[in-house]
């Protein structure tokens, strides 16, 4: 009688030849309970502001020169990182554009006007100013010190702060 080899079962991963299984995607969301904003730090943020204030779509060598990045394939991992939280969408040239804004704790100081990011306090500080000139100008004659001071005051905190918060801006 012949010793004859069975042959081999599909699940046999030690044949000669045999390729790896692909590993499965990673998910487009980041696990339960974490917020994907909260995934926003460091060069992808530095990343997503970039394509924020981008007036065009933008392509990886392009994120590559613009932040510094040693490689396209560094580029192009933030650029994977945005697309899976769903920041950032990839067209058919293969460039990317913003999808959907992100509320990264670090913008909250912010507020977005057109592709500009300005602190919110500039509002405050045009509307305290703008009140300050206009009761000089209707109330020339009988001017009250209090509500000068209360302007000033106002006015100049207002400016203090938006000027604060751009210094510290991440981008």
């Amino acid at each position: 009688m012949k010793d004859t080899e069975s042959p081999p079962s599909p699940d046999d991963s030690s044949r000669a030849g045999s390729k790896k299984p692909k590993s499965p995607e990673r998910p487009a969301v980041p696990p339960a309970g974490q917020d994907p904003d909260s995934e926003l730090r460091g060069r992808t943020l530095r990343a997503y502001l970039f394509i924020l204030k981008s007036p065009k779509a933008v392509g990886v060598r392009e994120l590559q020169r613009a932040l510094g990045l040693s490689s396209p394939s560094v580029a192009y991992h933030h650029l994977d990182k945005l697309t899976r939280l769903g920041f950032i969408e990839k067209d058919q040239y293969g460039e990317y554009t913003i999808v959907k804004n992100a509320n990264v704790n670090v913008l909250q100081a912010f507020t977005q006007v057109g592709r500009l990011l300005v602190p919110r306090f500039i509002f405050y500080a045009v509307f305290f100013t703008t009140l300050l000139i206009g009761y000089i100008l209707v109330f020339q004659q009988s001017v009250n010190f209090f509500a000068i001071a209360f302007g000033v005051f106002a006015s100049v905190f207002a400016w203090y702060e938006a000027y604060r918060t751009w210094k510290r801006r991440p981008f």
